[in-house]
C-alpha cells in the first residue's frame, strides 16, 4: 500500500443533535477515529453486513455473568437474527432462575463480601443476587420442566446438551427469556459447558433415580456438521472462554470465520483465549485472512446495546 492508500481515512468530527438517533449517531461515529468508539462503529457495519448475508450461518456466543443483567433483555431479543448460539451453563441458571421469578438486585463492586455471605447474599459483579433467588428457585423449575418431561408417553432417556435445552424452551413460561425465545425461533444452543454450574449439578441428581443419559458428542458432531456444510460463516462473540473457542475451534475446519466481531474487555498480554484479538486467530485458521473482522474493547452491558439498537436488532 503506498502512503496515500495508508491515510486515505480521514478524522472527521462528530456532531451531535438533538432528538438525535441511535443509528444517526454511530453514522456520525463512522470515521470519529475515536479508539473503541471508531472499533464499535467498525463493528457494527461488520455486523450488518453479516446478518445481511443470506448465505451465512451466523453464530452468537457469550458467557453467563452478563445474563444477570438487564442485558438478558438485549439477548433475548436478538436471538431470532442468529442461527444458532453458544454459551455457558450459568447462562442456563441466570436464565431459568429470573424467568421462574428470581430477583436480581443492582449492587456494588465495593461491597464487603464477608457481609453479604453472612447475610446469604451473591455478588456477581455490581449484582446482588438473594440465595433464595437463585439455588432453589433453579430447583424447583428444573424438576418441574424434568418431571413433566417425563410424564409424557415414551419420552426419550438420552439427550444432547442442545436437545435438553430446547424443551425447557418449550415449557419456560417467560417471554423475556433466551431460552424460550431461542426455542421459539428455532435457534439450538449448544452449551459444551453444561456441567460446569447449576442446572448442571441438577442433570447429576436428576440422573441418580431416573433413566437419563446426557451425549455430549452429539452437539459436537452437529457444530462440525455446520462447519463442512455451510460456506460462510460469521459470528458476534460476546466475552471469551468456552462459548468463544467452540464458535473458533470448529470454524477452523470450513477454513476459517468469513465474519467474525468480538468484544472484550480482557488484556491479550497474559496470553488468555478471552484476551486474544481475532487477528490471532487468523494465524491459527480459526479467522479467515481476509475475514470482515473487528476486536472492539469495552464493556458487552454499554456496547451491544448500542449496536443493537443501531441495527435495528429489536
Amino acid at each position: 500500500m503506498t502512503e496515500n492508500d495508508i491515510l486515505s481515512r480521514h478524522v472527521k468530527d462528530v456532531k451531535l443533535r438533538k432528538d438525535m438517533k441511535v443509528s444517526e449517531l454511530i453514522q456520525e461515529m463512522s470515521d470519529m477515529g475515536g479508539f473503541s468508539g471508531q472499533e464499535m462503529a467498525d463493528g457494527i457495519e461488520a455486523l450488518r453486513a453479516m446478518i445481511e448475508d443470506n448465505e451465512s450461518f451466523n453464530f452468537l456466543s457469550f458467557p453467563a455473568d452478563i445474563v444477570s443483567t438487564g442485558l438478558r433483555g438485549v439477548l433475548a431479543g436478538a436471538v431470532k437474527y442468529f442461527d444458532a448460539i453458544i454459551t455457558t451453563c450459568g447462562t442456563l441458571d441466570h436464565d431459568i432462575a429470573r424467568a421462574s421469578g428470581g430477583k436480581y438486585s443492582i449492587g456494588r463492586f465495593e461491597a464487603d463480601d464477608a457481609e453479604l455471605h453472612r447475610k446469604d447474599i451473591y455478588r456477581l459483579g455490581n449484582v446482588f443476587i438473594g440465595k433464595e433467588n437463585y439455588g432453589m428457585v433453579l430447583e424447583e423449575e428444573f424438576n418441574r420442566i424434568m418431571n413433566d418431561i417425563y410424564s409424557e408417553e415414551g419420552h426419550k432417556t438420552e439427550f444432547s446438551a442442545s436437545e435438553i435445552i430446547a424443551e425447557f424452551g418449550k415449557r419456560i413460561n417467560d417471554s423475556g427469556s433466551i431460552v424460550r425465545q431461542a426455542y421459539l425461533n428455532k435457534v439450538p444452543i449448544y452449551n459444551p459447558g453444561i456441567l460446569d454450574g447449576a442446572f448442571g449439578t441438577q442433570m447429576v441428581l436428576f440422573s441418580q433415580d431416573h433413566n437419563f443419559k446426557l451425549n455430549l458428542l452429539k452437539d459436537e458432531l452437529e457444530l462440525s456438521n455446520i462447519s463442512f456444510d455451510h460456506k460462510v460463516t460469521g459470528a458476534l462473540m460476546v466475552g471469551g472462554g468456552i462459548s468463544k473457542h467452540h464458535v473458533i475451534w470448529w470454524n477452523q475446519f470450513k477454513g476459517g470465520l468469513d465474519y467474525a466481531v468480538y468484544i472484550t474487555t480482557a488484556s491479550q498480554y497474559d496470553g488468555s483465549l478471552s484476551g486474544a484479538r481475532l487477528t490471532e486467530a487468523i494465524s491459527w485458521g480459526k479467522v479467515k485472512e481476509k475475514a470482515k473482522q473487528v476486536t472492539v474493547d469495552g464493556d458487552a452491558t454499554i456496547i451491544l446495546p448500542i449496536m443493537f439498537s443501531a441495527l435495528n436488532l429489536i
